[in-house]
């Protein structure tokens, strides 16, 4: 069974339709990236799954059942914006986490944001986006998920950070799960990807296995997707 089923999915507001006849299938264990242009779709698509948007049409299903709440409590789902109350110290949003999660690892979390140098008596709001990005991908990172769901995680860090993240990415999400990257930093987190999703214009463009694209396409997956696009 694959973890992620999509079956012609479309979302459309009126008559613009963000997402059309998108068809998927994501098996377990795998490093996915989600690349497009801005606008392109991938949000919606990630927001679908996450069951945050209702489709116009087609279905998604996760462990071949339809979203909602069991589903709810195997993704762990980083958007693209920090959503955490700016007046919580960071323990304070550990604990709120190991409340609401039933699959949360707190002792993880302190781990990992010592490893970032990330004071856990210190307020959101006293804190850099960057560190405040970094504190949400910790919680995020930190459940015990089949599938961790990243919109844009190295957005707000520096260059010398983002290879420790994508390290952290690589060690320490469930045995068995998979990862959905969606990012324009094609060439940093490309190492760490197994596999591929070009969308562009609300459809699929591409999908496929990276080394196979590479040896096909003569490139890298960031060389293949700008000359697709023509960036």
């Amino acid at each position: 069974m694959e973890l992620i089923e999509i079956n012609n999915l479309k979302k459309a507001y009126g008559k613009h339709e963000v997402l059309s006849d998108i068809t998927l299938k994501i098996p377990k264990g795998k490093i996915i990236g989600l690349l497009g242009r801005n606008g392109a779709g991938k949000t919606t698509l990630i927001k679908l799954i996450n069951d945050l948007l209702t489709p116009t049409s087609g279905q998604i299903l996760v462990n071949g059942a339809p979203i909602g709440v069991q589903s709810k409590k195997i993704i762990s789902y980083l958007p693209e914006r920090t959503y955490l109350d700016k007046s919580m110290r960071v323990c304070e949003a550990v604990k709120f986490f190991s409340d609401f999660y039933d699959n949360f690892d707190s002792d993880k979390a302190y781990r990992l944001l010592s490893d970032l140098g990330l004071d856990k008596y210190t307020k959101l709001s006293k804190m850099s986006k960057g560190m405040q990005e970094k504190v949400q991908l910790v919680l995020v990172m930190s459940r015990e998920a089949e599938l961790y769901i990243l919109d844009e995680p190295l957005g707000g860090v520096d260059p010398a950070t983002r290879d420790y993240i994508l390290d952290t990415i690589l060690s320490n999400f469930s045995e068995g799960a998979s990862v959905i990257i969606s990012t324009h930093l094609i060439s940093d987190i490309e190492r760490i990807l197994d596999e591929v999703i070009f969308i562009d214009c609300g459809k699929i463009a591409l999908y496929g296995e990276c080394d196979k694209l590479r040896e096909e396409e003569n490139g890298s997956i960031d060389e293949i997707f700008r000359r697709m696009f023509k960036c």
